[in-house]
């Protein structure tokens, strides 16, 4: 008698289990975040004043960064691998165009995190 009554339900908890599936499915790509790890520079001089690729005016004492694909306005956490401290920044530019960096800080994010008097660091990227 119980395998006839779970025989009338097995298409109920199939389909359950689908939709639970799908929402899980779901669930996990909308919230996966942003991550990479790579070189970082820094830039200021020489940009400060002059319009960004996001349109904005760039000024070097703000916390910004350049990124080549992240959306402008994208918040990242950037963890510096040599100290372990990190920093926020908004993506407000294009870049870097040089080797394999993975970003650009501001004069200020780089002066924040430590290296810009080395002038670059190795560090790791998480979208908040």
């Amino acid at each position: 008698m119980l395998i006839d009554n779970f025989s009338e339900h097995r298409p109920l908890i199939r389909r359950a289990v689908l939709v639970a599936a799908a929402a899980a499915a779901l669930a996990l790509s909308s919230s996966a975040a942003y991550a990479q790890c790579g070189g970082a520079s820094w830039y200021g001089p020489g940009f400060n004043g002059k319009r960004a690729a996001s349109g904005e005016i760039f000024n070097e004492n703000a916390m910004t960064a350049a990124h080549r694909s992240l959306p402008f306005g994208t918040k990242v956490q950037v963890t510096d691998q040599n100290s372990g401290k990190s920093i926020e920044v908004v993506i407000n530019d294009r870049g870097p165009f040089h080797g394999k960096r993975i970003i650009d800080l501001s004069k200020a994010a780089a002066t924040a995190l430590g290296f810009r008097n080395r002038g670059t660091t190795s560090v790791c990227l998480d979208q908040m």
